[in-house]
């Protein structure tokens, strides 16, 4: 059942069992999991069935710190969530990203790989996936990659009509909760905005909040401040360890032969170091995106190194006769480490229309980002090199140490951590199953559960944990 305002939700009186907020990927798929298992459950989303500028600028805030996109921009506000403006790059966490890094502080799961894995059937079968192929060994130290990209499900179109159908699910359009109010162990209910007005107060069994990287810390930090400390007891970590994918383009390659790696529909190839260059290096997970370059861009590359770098142009302009015919551009996004300082905080001086305090983003990459880009790329052209593949030149900026651009792609909306998961309650908001620590019924789904953020594009991962936290709470409901 689908409603487009909270006044024709209520007349026909449906009774849930649980409240889900937002209907991103998160939030539909612990919908679909919980109407599956005979739960009712009612998800609350904010914005209608299509895109609209009003929705939008509920969303505006400001970023302190580095440059950011605008954060109006760089997530979507209507059913289906930013899954409307997702790409499709489809790849899971890998097993050492669950691990702790001794070189950067506070990495690690309470949970592995493992405990998802049951569950990537099912995402394949929702993201529209073939399987995966294993990693393949280029070196000791770099190893080709596949990232699969999917049809880019938008959500809200791909399972509308299951959702109008269903008779376990409600879906409420619309209707903003603005927060939560709870007592310490339990929250007691959601007070609602709806078509532009106060709707009142809604009460269910369980709570579960999807409402993105962002979002969910914005509401559960406005709920405790509201509820002196009712909804989040243990807040110490909250809004916290907040993280994105840096991006840029890192430079250039010339390839002696580009058949030697497998590429994609694109005709592209992707790269990630092995757990030991990371460990041995001290740096972070990165990807390493090979763009085929027109032909022409070969010789104006080889021109342009002749003077810099006499050895790299001698090396091409000896291939060019025989094998080398390509160049590629190097785009490099890469793991940031948690940091507690990157957070998200409440505006003392802004608020949206229904009164709550716009998002304040504190966001900075540190040194180790930087050395993870660099170090990163000159392992990838060392394993090149040694393998006498092909040549790596890095962008001058990079080495030379000067700001990140600010006209490239920056990062990749990616946004994860806020309300991350772990054992201790002063580090983490919710335990290895998404419930909030201290909490009876309230639950967490989405990225912003992420304790550390690997190098691929989150959705898939989101899924799989969103796939976990919808049977896990089934049982609970139904026991």
């Amino acid at each position: 059942m689908i409603f487009d305002s909270y006044e024709a939700y209520k007349q026909v009186g449906f009774r849930p069992r649980a409240c889900i907020l937002g209907s991103g990927p998160a939030g539909t798929t612990i919908a679909r999991k919980l109407g599956a298992a005979g739960v009712p459950v009612v998800v609350i989303e904010a914005g209608s069935r299509e895109f609209s500028d009003e929705s939008q600028d509920f969303y505006r805030g400001k970023t302190v710190g580095d440059f950011y996109f605008d954060l109006d921009i760089t997530r979507l506000r209507f059913m289906g969530g930013s899954s409307n403006h997702w790409a499709g790059w489809c790849r899971v966490l890998d097993s050492q990203d669950f691990e702790s890094k001794a070189w950067a502080p506070d990495t690690g799961w309470p949970i592995s790989r493992a405990d998802i894995e049951p569950y990537l059937g099912e995402v394949h079968d929702i993201l529209e996936l073939p399987a995966f192929r294993p990693d393949v060994p280029v070196s000791d130290d770099i190893r080709w990659v596949q990232l699969i990209k999917s049809p880019a499900v938008r959500f809200g179109e791909k399972f509308a009509d299951e959702l109008d159908k269903s008779t376990n699910i409600a879906v409420v359009l619309n209707t903003y909760a603005t927060e939560l109010a709870g007592d310490g162990k339990r929250v007691t209910g959601a007070k609602l905005w709806s078509n532009g007005q106060d709707a009142g107060t809604f009460a269910a069994d369980y709570f579960v909040t999807c409402t993105g990287g962002l979002e969910n810390s914005r509401l559960l930090l406005w709920s405790n401040q509201r509820s002196n400390g009712g909804v989040v007891p243990n807040a110490t970590a909250l809004g916290r360890y907040w993280m994105e994918h840096p991006t840029f383009e890192g430079g250039n390659a010339i390839l002696a032969n580009y058949s030697e790696f497998e590429v994609d529909a694109s005709n592209e190839a992707f790269f990630s170091p092995t757990p030991a260059a990371m460990e041995r290096l001290q740096i972070m997970n990165f990807g390493i995106r090979l763009i085929e370059s027109p032909y022409p861009n070969v010789k104006k590359l080889i021109a342009d190194l002749a003077c810099t770098a006499p050895n790299m142009a001698e090396w091409m302009s000896s291939q060019l006769d025989q094998r080398l015919h390509c160049a590629a551009q190097l785009y490099v996004a890469w793991e940031q480490a948690p940091l507690a300082s990157n957070r998200i905080q409440l505006s003392k001086a802004d608020v949206d229309h229904a009164g709550v305090p716009r998002i304040e983003l504190h966001w900075k990459k540190s040194p180790l980002e930087r050395r993870t880009l660099l170090e990163g790329l000159k392992l990838f052209g060392t394993t090149l090199a040694q393998k006498n593949l092909g040549r790596v030149r890095i962008d001058d900026w990079i080495g030379n140490g000067a700001d990140y651009p600010t006209n490239e792609e920056t990062a990749g909306h990616h946004h994860m951590g806020g309300t991350r998961m772990g054992s201790d309650v002063l580090k983490s908001v919710v335990d290895a199953n998404c419930k909030v620590h201290g909490m009876d019924n309230l639950y967490i789904g989405g990225s912003s559960v992420f304790c550390t953020s690997g190098q691929c594009n989150p959705t898939t991962t989101i899924t799989a944990l969103a796939c976990r936290l919808g049977e896990h709470l089934g049982k609970v409901i139904t026991v």
